[in-house]
């Protein structure tokens, strides 16, 4: 009997593995990245920094410094018409962090979309998952559709947009988060938790979009990190969740897993799973604040080099010792000079010639004055003669008027 149900669960394991869809897939595996530096299938970069790719997750938004962006973008088109996506994040960041995650399911997603969020993107076509706290509600993740014709950068109200959503709070829970989308041709829905958040059978999407994820933090930033994506083809079953992380472990050949289960029922003592999750989240934390060191050494050592440069700047500017020197010697020339003329000056007499020039200016004022009084004196006209000149031509005045009116008084009369 234990021989039957260790085949039956090889063989569930195996069918399982053949579906997921390892193309545009990844950290279902022990290790999220081959080669350390980059995701087979994948494209990652960004703006103002380059996401972090680790052993076991990809870091999109640093928690140090802020309005950066990161993405990472599948290269593979998907070719089933049905299928099921599962992957898990984290955000970690101060009390008044802000940032926002969106998953895409697009048409050209990396040429058309890039960095974008929900609220920079121009026109695409396919479907966007947002998870941010816009709203004041403290989280939420919302559906977004658009047919290539929707300016999302240019319209008025985005959130208006959206066709399904439910509230969320993502931010600092100190584990991953895990959604799934399920697409049939039935239905399409979104859990998040293993909670329904909104499903609806009106959505078809088409085959040949890409997978990305893109993530956007403002001054004050939240960390987005993403520990795995995992594409499966639905007719397999993949609608109920798989044990991604067991998968290796569980690829050894059946008559060994035979005899080493007997022994391990009575050897092994039960796994501490509690505390493996809290030394796993507090490793994941330790990784972040050394990356977030890391980054602020390399900030200091910039500003290091600005502040070496500007010094050599400033002694470049200063004078050299061979130009004070020449110019030290100019100003003793100079007191040189000065003292001669002052010694000269003191070795002669020139009070009494001053006390000369000063009298000479004295009588010459003297003299001058004296003349223009006389000027002034000879050509001034006689002020008794222009009064007597005035006093007669007024007599006169008066005699000419008294005539006038005696004669008028004797002239005959007219009446009419």
């Amino acid at each position: 009997m234990m021989k039957i149900t260790a085949s039956l669960l090889s063989l569930a394991v195996a069918a399982t593995a053949q579906s997921v869809i390892e193309s545009s897939s990844f950290g279902y595996g022990q290790t999220l990245s081959t080669n350390g530096g980059a995701i087979s299938g994948w494209q990652t970069g960004g703006e103002s920094h380059s996401p972090d790719i680790l052993s076991n997750k990809i870091i999109l938004t640093p928690p140090y410094p802020g309005n950066t962006r990161g993405f990472a973008w599948s290269q593979t088109p998907v070719s089933q018409s049905e299928w099921t996506a599962e992957f898990q994040f984290r955000a970690t960041g101060p009390e008044r962090g802000g940032g926002n995650l969106q998953l895409w399911y697009a048409k050209d997603g990396k040429d058309r979309i890039g960095t974008s969020s929900i609220y920079t993107v121009n026109q695409f076509d396919g479907f966007a998952l947002v998870i941010d706290s816009h709203g004041g509600r403290g989280g939420s993740v919302r559906g977004f559709l658009n047919d290539g014709t929707t300016d999302y950068k240019s319209h008025r109200s985005v959130d208006s947009l959206a066709f399904g959503h439910c509230d969320y709070p993502y931010r600092n829970l100190g584990r991953p988060s895990t959604i799934r989308l399920k697409h049939t041709k039935s239905v399409f829905e979104v859990t998040v938790d293993d909670k329904l958040c909104f499903s609806t059978d009106k959505v078809a999407l088409p085959t040949g979009n890409i997978f990305g994820l893109t993530a956007a933090t403002p001054e004050n930033p939240d960390s987005f990190e993403v520990f795995k994506f995992v594409l499966q083809s639905a007719e397999s079953g993949a609608g109920s969740t798989v044990p991604v992380q067991q998968q290796n472990t569980n690829q050894q050949p059946i008559a060994a897993q035979q005899q080493a289960v007997p022994q391990q029922q009575q050897q092994a003592p039960p796994v501490n799973t509690g505390f493996e999750q809290q030394f796993a989240d507090l490793s994941n934390r330790v990784q972040g604040i050394n990356q977030a060191t890391d980054n602020i050494i390399r900030e200091l050592g910039s500003q290091d080099t600005k502040a070496a440069n500007r010094q050599v700047e400033l002694l470049q500017k200063l004078a050299s010792k061979d130009q004070i020197a020449s110019l030290d010697a100019r100003l003793q020339k100079i007191e040189q000079m000065l003292q001669t003329i002052q010694r000269d000056l003191e070795g002669k007499d020139y009070h009494s010639r001053f006390n000369q020039l000063q009298e000479t200016l004295r009588s010459s004022h003297l003299s001058l004055t004296e003349n223009l009084l006389g000027v002034i004196t000879s050509s001034a006209p006689r002020m008794g003669f222009f009064i007597c000149m005035i006093i007669a031509f007024q007599g006169l005045l008066a005699v000419a008027y008294i005539v006038y009116k005696r004669r008028r008084a004797n002239m005959p009369k007219k009446f009419l």
